[in-house]
C-alpha cells in the first residue's frame, strides 16, 4: 500500500470520529435541554426555553399552580395574577369582592366598578342628586357643578343670577367676568359703558382697553390729544407710525440725527 493511500485512510477515519462526536454531543445537549423543562411546563414550539401549562405560572425555575380565588377565573396570561374577577366583582387584596353599588348607581361597562345615573354625581361612595338652581339646567359632566345657567344668567355661588346689561352693552355667554361687554365705541366703566371720545387725528382701537383709541400715523398721544410728530432733520416716521428714527447713516444723539462716527 502506498503512502498516499494510507494517508487517505487516516484522514477518513479522523473525519468519521469527528462526526460521531458531534452527533453524540448534540444528542447529549438535547437530552440536557429536555431534562431542564420543569414539571407542568412544555418546551417552546420555537426557539429555546419553556412555558408553564395552563393553570400554572412561573415562579423562579418551576411552575406553580395558580390559586384562583372564589368568584374568579383563570387566564392564559403569563404575567399578572393568572386570574381575573368575574363580572360584578373586583380584585381587593388578592381576592374578588362584590362591587357595592349605591342607590341611584349602576355597574360600569367593565363590570368592576359603578357610575351614577343621570341627574346624580359621585360623592365618595354615594350618588348625590345634582341640585339645579332656578334658571339653570343639568349638564352631563363629571366636572364643575353639574349644571349651567340659562342664557342671560350667570352662576353666582349655587344660584343663577340675572345679568344686568347696561346701555350700549351686550350679553356674553361666559362663566367668567360680568357676563356683558360694551359695544364698539364704548368701554367698561364700573357697571356702565362710557362713550370713547376719539380726539382729532385719532381712531378707535381694536380693543377697548386703556384709552380705547390710538393716534394716526405721524401723530403721537399727548394726554387726551393726538399731536403731530416733529421730525428732526435726516429723520423719518418709524414702523409704529407714532415715533421717528434717524435715516442711515445717521444716529439719534439727544434728539438729533447726526452722522455716525466709526
Amino acid at each position: 500500500m502506498s503512502v498516499a493511500q494510507n494517508s487517505r485512510r487516516v484522514s477518513m477515519a479522523t473525519l468519521l470520529l469527528v462526526l460521531s462526536l458531534s452527533v453524540t454531543s448534540g444528542l447529549s445537549g438535547a437530552q440536557t435541554g429536555a431534562a431542564a423543562v420543569p414539571e407542568n411546563a412544555s418546551a417552546r414550539s420555537y426557539g429555546t426555553g419553556w412555558v408553564c401549562d395552563r393553570g400554572f405560572r412561573q415562579v423562579g425555575e418551576v411552575c406553580a399552580a395558580v390559586q384562583v380565588p372564589e368568584n374568579a377565573y383563570p387566564t392564559d396570561m403569563s404575567f399578572g395574577l393568572g386570574w381575573e374577577c368575574r363580572w360584578g366583582f373586583r380584585e381587593v387584596d388578592l381576592a374578588c369582592a362584590s362591587v357595592v353599588i349605591p342607590p341611584n348607581g349602576y355597574l360600569n361597562a367593565s363590570g368592576d366598578g359603578w357610575e351614577c345615573a343621570r341627574g346624580y354625581r359621585k360623592a365618595g361612595e354615594a350618588c348625590d342628586v345634582v341640585k339645579v338652581p332656578q334658571n339653570g339646567y343639568f349638564v352631563e359632566s363629571s366636572y364643575g357643578a353639574g349644571w349651567r345657567c340659562d342664557r342671560g344668567y350667570r352662576a353666582v355661588g349655587e344660584l343663577c343670577q340675572l345679568v344686568e346689561v347696561p346701555e350700549n352693552g351686550f350679553f356674553v355667554d361666559s362663566a367668567y367676568g360680568s357676563g356683558w361687554e360694551c359695544e364698539r365705541g364704548y368701554r367698561v366703566a364700573g357697571d356702565s359703558c362710557d362713550l370713547i371720545k376719539v380726539p382729532s387725528n385719532g381712531y378707535l382701537a381694536e380693543f377697548s382697553n386703556g384709552s380705547g383709541w390710538e393716534c394716526a400715523r405721524g401723530y403721537h398721544a399727548a394726554g387726551e390729544a393726538c399731536v403731530a410728530l416733529v421730525l428732526p432733520e435726516n429723520a423719518h416716521v418709524n414702523f409704529s407710525g407714532n415715533g421717528w428714527d434717524c435715516d442711515k447713516p445717521y444716529v439719534n444723539r439727544q434728539g438729533r440725527c447726526t452722522l455716525a462716527s466709526y
